[in-house]
This record gives C-alpha cells, structure tokens and sequence, in this order.
C-alpha cells in the first residue's frame, strides 16, 4: 500500500539547501552532506527532514560499488572511468565507506589526491566517508549521501570501499552493481579470495594487465573456473571477468559497456527494482536496530545498572540472559 507523501514545511534555511541541491550547487550540496554526517540530536532531525524533501528527486542514478585489496589500483580505476563518463556526458559523484576511518584517518583522502585530474573537474564530486568509527555508522551516512547526490542530478554514484571485510558486505547492499578489482597475480592467490566475497561481485575486473598480459589472461581464467562453482545472487546474470588497464585507460569503455548491459538485463527482468527495494527496507530496519541500541544506552537507568550486571555476568553470579531481560525492561518503562 503506498503512503501519500504530505508537503514539507522546511525552516528558511533548510529549505536554501533543498533549492541548491536540487538547481545541482555544489556549496548546497556539501553543506548538506555536512549536516547528516553531524552527530547534534537538532542537526539529525534537521537532516532528515531535508532528505524527506530530497527523496522524490531521487533514485535515477547508477549505484557502482568498487571494492578491491590494497594496490591493486582503486583510486587509478576509478578516476579513469569517472573521466571517460564525464566525456559521455555523465556528471559522477565518488563517496567512500571507511569503517577505520576514526583510527587511522583513511585513505580516501589521499585518494582526493591520487585523483587529481578527476577532483577538478566541475561534473564531479569527491566525498570522503565520515570518521563515525563503526561500519553501521558509517555505512548510513553514506547512504543519505548518495540520497543526496542523487537529488544534485549525479548521474553515475561510485561508491569505494576502503576498510575491509564487513564493508565490502555493506557496500553491495547500497548498490545496484558490486564490482571486486583482482590483481594480474590473483589467479595465484584464489584461496586467499574469500568466498562470500566473491559471491557478492556481480562483475570481477582483473586491473593491471598491461604489467603481464600472460598472467592477466591466466588470471581471467581462474577466476572464471572458480565462479563456475559459486552461487551468485542472480539467476539471469554471470559475473563477467574483464582485464584492463586503468592505468592507459584500456578497456574502460568494455568494462561500462557491462555495467550498462548488466542494468538493462536486471531492469528486464524485475529484479533491478527488486534489489533497490529489498535495499531500502534493510536499511530502515539498521537503522531501526542502531537506534534502539542508541537509546539503551543513554537509558538513565541502563546507565546505572550496566556496570554492576557486567560485573556479575563476568563472575558468574547472573545469567547472560537475565541480566539482559532486566536491562532492557527499562526500555519499557520509558514514556
């Protein structure tokens, strides 16, 4: 059944960054960005009452999700094909999902850098994840961004992951296609590849080819024979395995060329949309489970009795269970 969407009334000044977003600004669009990654309980409702605003104007972009190991050439990847669909007329937005970004200060900014041919060109956008130390947090943050990049017109949105592990696992739930970079040596290594992984990838790219054409193709051909026995997401759409050079910009143009046959293939099929709407009620129930842990521990009550039950379970004195059953009690005897 589908809830009618009653008008907006926004403050003046929310309402200027609705407007710019939407006549595509870029002051607008990073103010905004901004203002979602903040933590102030006042700035997260305003927030989400401009993404209220901004979700109709949503939702016509490609979802790209890049992952791949250390070195094996993200940051050249993803410049030269941002540069080859601006010369297609495509505006392209780069955000970034860094779980370790609290700690270590990520690379997506060094990765700014790496791309400086792409940073300056005004029909593309560069945005690093925000330092929120924890994936789930992180993860969210870039989806309202990628809300809101679409809403400012964007065109393609790729989105990296930088940390590793879970985040490959989340990127591939904010995106329409997952795409996993190899190395030419890969083929050498497929037992180090993790399978979920693997199985996540709706399109592998061995990079680098230029460096050993021979072991490139071998490594294609691996990876090939190992997707044979993997279960993939989707019964109409084998992961393809392309070599290329990001590096001379070859093969690029093939590698689209998939990503676009890939959203024509699922589109026809239904589960294009499908997928999207699947997406979008895993996120609300995240973000359903991430604010009840939020409010359980800024419970008064919880806050007091934690440390004591914690000592307790600790020590054998009360079961795990109880000791939950009691804490949590106290959520509903919130008014």
């Amino acid at each position: 059944m589908n809830m009618p969407h009653d008008p907006i009334e926004l403050p003046a000044t929310d309402q200027l960054l609705v407007d710019g977003v939407l006549a595509q600004q870029l002051r607008p669009l990073a103010r905004t960005i901004t203002l979602i990654e903040s933590l102030r309980p006042d700035h997260r409702a305003r927030a989400r009452r401009v993404l209220e605003a901004l979700l109709p104007h949503s939702g016509k972009a490609m979802r790209v999700g890049i992952s791949g190991v250390p070195g094996v050439g993200k940051s050249t990847f993803i410049e030269a094909l941002g540069l080859y669909l601006i010369e297609q007329g495509l505006k392209v937005a780069v955000l970034a999902v860094d779980p370790s970004s609290s700690v270590t200060g990520g690379s997506i900014l060094g990765d700014k850098t790496r791309m400086e041919l792409l940073s300056q060109r005004t029909e593309a956008f560069i945005r690093p994840s925000p330092s929120a130390g924890s994936l789930g947090g992180v993860a969210s943050k870039t989806r309202e961004t990628m809300m809101v990049c679409e809403a400012a017109g964007f065109d393609v949105i790729i989105v990296e992951t930088v940390g590793v592990g879970q985040s490959e696992t989340a990127v591939a739930g904010m995106t329409d296609i997952f795409c996993l970079l190899q190395l030419p040596n890969a083929g050498d290594d497929l037992q180090a590849i993790k399978k979920g992984i693997m199985e996540l990838a709706d399109l592998i790219v061995v990079n680098k080819a230029d460096i050993d054409p021979r072991l490139a193709t071998l490594a294609k051909s691996q990876i090939k024979s190992a997707l044979n026995m993997l279960r993939h997401t989707s019964p109409n759409w084998l992961p393809p395995v392309l070599t290329l050079s990001a590096l001379k910009k070859d093969g690029i143009e093939q590698f689209w060329g998939e990503i676009e046959r890939y959203r024509e293939t699922m589109q026809a099929s239904g589960e294009f949309e499908a997928k999207r709407r699947d997406q979008a009620q895993h996120w609300m129930w995240e973000l359903i489970d991430s604010g009840l842990r939020e409010r359980f521990r800024e419970n008064t009550s919880v806050k007091h009795e934690l440390p004591g039950l914690q000592q307790a379970v600790a020590e054998g004195l009360t079961t795990p269970a109880a000791a939950a059953h009691k804490l949590l009690k106290y959520l509903s005897e919130e008014h």
